[in-house]
């Protein structure tokens, strides 16, 4: 078995028994680096060979000190392009911020450093984090290891394509609608958006503050627990970080579902959704069941409002907080420009890619004089009722199970010609951002084409133990998550 093969947590205690040592870790991937980086694009920077081994040789001396350190020290990692890293380019894919290097680390980076990470490199993503297939990205496209003419999801498809690849044991991604959810569903691995404020957003480059949240993508349900821990916490720096109170998240896997009510929203399972991805949906819930579970249906019908309230409510917010790009302070400045008002056009019409405009032009029409009442604050009220919609469902269900996505991943070039199409892909998952609740993703089958199918479970707010566990148990039945894509070149084109 070769180390890449490992799980995060497998790997972990391999370095910690001395079998393996971080050194040997960091070579192993950066070797699969070497092999898999032309082919599937996953990384927009990857740290030079002797930054690695150096970090690597760190924890080594820091083990052989005594020092006590995480479960998943000397395990290799890798960072989304939108979390800062003290002295390593951090880009949000964009060239507008091609040259920018931040002078401090994210509070996640800092956490995973801290607890003896080993970083590998900074991953690729749709531009801004603004879009569904990671084919948005300056540095061109990511693609899925399952089948490399057809995307990896996104925004954190660089994540869930490197998970995939075996190029690191788990990456850290950003969701605001779906951004770890989706792409770990049509790359085959498991990812984790935590509830809203469970783990810091300070030093994450921001989309939507109010939605966005950082969370780990890796094999298995119980390395995202781990990782997810090595994270969480309150932060003086981000005002809406929480103490979550979970205890030992990793000690809470029991496998044990008895007791256990899932519900099944039966608006999650009507028209749109693919036929493959249903039945795959379904023999989960039947996993689930075997376990102790009890399964059962039930109507959601706020399901048709996610999307739009989800598309004004990101947009808008994506105006303000991108109004900071302009090419005064930091980042790329156009040429040729006749005073300041012409810098600003020039600047932001030449730095930011089409689809990150389009949110952008989308948000302020909405803040606009006439219009906020009518779509910005009608959306917030639409928000406040989907909560209330789900704090209703957990009164009777401990947690909820659906879809990830309608279908599974389209082949490169399908949804960028067709923006409402990529839209719509995220409606299984924009409703716990809206509603700020735990959702996560897990293999669960596959298409007739080969390509991987994702499980969504949903949990009521800090409720990650339970969804946790129940990933855990569904896994320790099968063996989904632990299936790798065979090599397969792209097709000429």
């Amino acid at each position: 078995m070769e180390l890449w093969e490992y799980t995060a947590l497998e790997l972990g205690g391999l370095i910690q028994k001395g079998e393996v040592s971080p050194t040997q870790a960091a070579r192993a991937a950066l070797d699969r680096m070497g092999a898999e980086q032309d082919r599937n694009n996953a990384f927009v920077t990857c740290l030079d060979g002797e930054a690695v081994l150096a970090q690597a040789a760190d924890v080594e001396k820091r083990l052989a000190a005594g020092e006590k350190l995480s479960p998943l020290a000397g395990v290799p990692m890798a960072l989304k392009d939108n979390i800062c890293t003290k002295g390593v380019r951090t880009t949000c894919a964009s060239k507008i911020l091609g040259d920018f290097t931040p002078p401090y680390d994210a509070t996640a980076a800092e956490k995973l450093k801290a607890a003896g990470g080993v970083l590998l490199g900074k991953l690729n993503m749709d531009e801004f984090a603004m879009g569904s297939t990671s084919e948005t990205s300056f540095y061109g496209p990511t693609r899925n290891p399952w089948d490399l003419d057809h995307a990896p999801g996104g925004s954190s498809g660089g994540a869930a394509a490197a998970v995939a690849a075996g190029e690191c044991w788990y990456a850290i991604g950003s969701d605001t609608g779906g951004s770890i959810r989706q792409p770990a569903s049509y790359c085959g691995v498991t990812g984790l958006k935590p509830t809203y404020g469970s783990v810091s957003r300070y030093g994450l480059i921001a989309y939507a503050s109010s939605l966005d949240q950082l969370g780990p993508l890796a094999r298995s349900a119980d390395d995202c627990a781990a990782v997810l821990e090595l994270m969480a916490g309150k932060d003086r720096r981000d005002g809406t970080s929480l103490d979550t109170g979970w205890g030992s998240l990793t000690e809470s896997l029991t496998g044990d579902l008895r007791g256990l009510r899932v519900g099944l929203p039966a608006d999650c399972f009507g028209e749109g959704l693919d036929q493959e991805v249903r039945a795959s949906v379904l023999a989960a819930a039947d996993v689930l069941k075997a376990r102790g579970a009890t399964v059962e249906e039930f109507s959601f019908p706020m399901m048709k409002y996610v999307v739009p309230t989800y598309y004004i409510i990101a947009a808008a917010e994506a105006s303000s907080n991108l109004s900071r790009f302009d090419g005064v302070k930091y980042g790329w400045r156009a040429e040729g420009y006749e005073d300041l008002t012409d810098l600003y056009e020039k600047t932001r019409t030449q730095g930011f890619g089409a689809e990150v405009k389009r949110r952008i032009l989308l948000g302020t029409f909405v803040l606009s004089a006439g219009y906020y009442d009518a779509y910005y604050k009608k959306a917030l009220q639409v928000k406040a009722l989907i909560k209330k919609a789900y704090d209703e469902a957990f009164e009777k269900y401990d947690l909820l199970l659906t879809p990830v996505a309608p279908t599974t991943a389209p082949r490169l070039g399908e949804s960028l010609g067709d923006p409402l199409k990529m839209y719509l892909s995220d409606i299984y998952t924009v409703p716990l951002n809206l509603a700020g609740l735990p959702g996560l993703s897990m293999p669960c089958g596959f298409d007739g084409q080969g390509l991987p199918i994702g499980a969504q479970l949903i949990g009521p707010a800090l409720g990650e133990a339970k969804v946790l566990n129940a990933a855990h148990a569904f896994q320790l039945d099968t063996n989904y998550h632990r299936q790798s894509p065979a090599r397969k070149e792209a097709q000429a084109k």
